[in-house]
């Protein structure tokens, strides 16, 4: 019988043992045998965790938690050939958002075990593996000032309140280089860098973002009044393709950053430090994604 590993994080699920109890039943349904069960820790949340289910026979690993599970698994998984499927029981959820993935447990497992098997891109910013986004500015502030306990209450909403405290946060000096060819220089609320283009609510910032065309997106926002800000939400609600200075949008596959002063940034929705330099990129189709059938694409 085949063997599957669960690498879950334990401070997003209520009652550990019935959630066992019920991943390990649909398994067997599916004529798999009793999985490894890994809890990651404080001060593993996951890569070493997804690291030894493969060393231990593992043929494919399911991450049950939040995003940050989620990316700390991909971290772990990139370049083994062990594809990773999700269990959602975090509050953002993003990349199995993004894809359309199951939400309930028995359809996740089904996913897991009959899906098809999808090769998404990775992006890294110093080195560090994301698969949604990275942000700097605004967006790692607001993620850095909601609690995860709010999140816990009132889901994705905790989010409004951390953007509204940073909205008068202090503009910085960005200078971008795209590939190595194109140089940009604003000054700027917000630098994005997606893998995939949907946040928190369904908003869709990036909207022809794919997690398997080989580059990054890119959003720098730059509003600098109030009615800024307003025609700032009206392109990103409508999707407009125009160009627009407060709202720009590029691609590239890899990309130099620099800043003045120092910006906390954040790599899949936490908080990462401050820095003035940074590097980031892409390595396409690095990870294996078991995705329902028919989504291919």
């Amino acid at each position: 019988m085949p063997q599957a590993a669960v690498i879950v994080n334990p401070t997003k699920v209520s009652d550990m043992g019935r959630h066992r109890a019920e991943v390990t039943a649909e398994l067997a349904r599916h004529g798999w045998d009793e999985p490894l069960w890994i809890e990651t820790t404080a001060e593993d949340p996951g890569v070493g965790m997804a690291r030894k289910a493969v060393d231990d026979g593992a043929e494919l690993v399911f991450a049950s938690g939040g995003d940050g599970t989620v990316r700390a698994c991909v971290e772990g998984l990139m370049g083994t050939g062990v594809p990773l499927a999700i269990l959602c029981a975090g509050t953002g959820n993003l990349l199995a958002r993004n894809l359309k993935l199951p939400g309930t447990l028995a359809d996740a497992v089904r996913t897991g075990v009959e899906g098809e098997t999808r090769a998404i891109d990775v992006g890294a910013i110093d080195g560090r593996p994301f698969v949604v986004m990275a942000g700097i500015g605004l967006d790692a502030s607001m993620a850095h000032s909601t609690s995860d306990g709010a999140k816990a209450k009132i889901g994705w909403l905790a989010y409004v309140g951390g953007l509204v405290k940073h909205l008068r946060d202090r503009p910085f000096h960005v200078t971008l280089c795209l590939d190595g060819r194109t140089t940009l220089r604003r000054r700027a609320m917000m630098v994005l860098i997606g893998n995939v283009g949907q946040l928190q609510g369904g908003l869709r910032l990036l909207p022809d973002a794919e997690p398997d065309d080989g580059h990054l997106d890119i959003l720098i926002l730059a509003p600098r009044t109030p009615m800024d800000w307003l025609r700032v939400v009206g392109h990103v609600l409508t999707r407009s393709q125009r160009y627009d200075r407060r709202a720009e949008r590029y691609t590239a596959a890899r990309i130099k950053i620099d800043l003045d002063p120092a910006v906390l940034h954040e790599c899949d929705g936490d908080p990462i430090g401050y820095g003035t330099s940074m590097s980031i990129e892409t390595s396409p189709k690095a990870l294996l994604l078991r995705t329902p059938r028919g989504t291919e694409g």
